[in-house]
């Protein structure tokens, strides 16, 4: 049943975000892109990181989404009718994406032991080991604020960038 479910979240997944970039619509957009958040969030708890679920349900479908409404209301950017993607440029693009999918899953197909990103994961008596030794929420936030603290400090940086050119775009059209 896991299974099944993977891959029923994996296709709303994928079918969602294609739909994310091909709307003309911001806010049609936007509701696309909860709809994949919310079946990554899905994907998470079948491997059972419930943590990591939820997080992504609270911040990246809740607030930064809402923070993205907010922006695209403040700018009135819904009511722009020019065709987005041109005819040879999505042919070209789509051709590229499909054919990545197509080595990924070649790869992925072929056994862990043809994955060269196989051999960087510890395993999973690994991970139960950190989880037992440090709990869920100590075994994400160790590595991130360690490892990853640069890399979590500018995403930081970059959302409050966008902030303040959205409300300054915002400012002059008033």
């Amino acid at each position: 049943m896991a299974y099944i479910l993977f891959y029923v979240f994996s296709a709303v997944a994928l079918g969602c975000a294609i739909l994310l970039v091909t709307r003309k619509s911001p806010v049609a957009s936007l509701l696309y892109m909860v709809v994949t958040l919310a079946a990554v969030a899905g994907i998470y708890v079948l491997f059972e990181a419930h943590f990591l679920a939820a997080i992504q349900v609270i911040v990246y479908a809740g607030a930064i989404m809402v923070l993205f409404l907010f922006v695209i209301m403040l700018l009135n950017l819904g009511h722009d009718y020019r065709q987005d993607i041109r005819g040879g440029v999505w042919a070209v693009l789509s051709f590229v994406v499909v054919g990545a999918t197509a080595g990924v899953l070649a790869r992925q197909f072929r056994g862990a032991e043809a994955n060269p990103v196989y051999d960087y994961f510890q395993g999973a008596g690994a991970i139960d080991a950190m989880l037992a030794e440090k709990g869920a929420v100590g075994a994400i936030a160790q590595p991130l604020f360690t490892d990853y603290v640069v890399a979590f400090e500018l995403t930081g940086i970059l959302l409050l960038v966008a902030v303040v050119g959205a409300l300054a775009l915002a400012k002059r059209k008033v």
